[in-house]
């Protein structure tokens, strides 16, 4: 009995030979997948966080202006300014000021809004090559000083 036992471990164990290499060739590949899923999301998450960003520096820009002329030009510029700084590349790419805030009368509370929407190539974000895009939009809102005089 004992010889049978003998025989079977170590058929067992021939019988084994190559299985972790087998494992490896198959669990590789499904960490690499998951892994460039990671840097992808955290791509994209940038991106987007970076159209968020320049919104916001544009309604700021612009609720520093004395009236709504310079107020929409300078958030147009500080939108730009912030999406080049940045690095992200937009191939279609709209900037709105929402200057209305400046009829309202002085002592009212009065809020600017800026909105960029910016369409970025997955080729830039996800996968180098991988065709087509996607649109990122963003808001941002910035308080006119309620006491200043507006113009």
């Amino acid at each position: 009995m004992t010889a049978y036992l003998r025989h079977a471990s170590w058929f067992r164990r021939r019988c084994e030979r190559g299985s972790s290499t087998v494992e490896l060739a198959l669990i590789v590949p499904a960490l690499v997948i998951v892994l460039g899923l990671l840097i992808a999301g955290g791509r994209l998450w940038f991106a987007r966080t970076t159209v968020h960003e320049a919104a916001q520096a544009a309604s700021r820009a612009a609720s520093l202006a004395r009236s709504s002329g310079p107020a929409s030009s300078d958030g147009t510029q500080a939108g730009r300014a912030s999406l080049d700084t940045s690095g992200l590349r937009c191939v279609n790419q709209a900037i709105s000021v929402d200057t209305s805030a400046f009829e309202v009368p002085v002592g009212v509370p009065a809020t600017v809004k800026a909105t960029i929407t910016c369409s970025v190539l997955f080729g830039d974000v996800l996968l180098p090559g991988m065709p087509g895009s996607i649109a990122l939009a963003g808001t941002g809102s910035s308080a006119l000083d309620t006491y200043r005089s507006r113009q």
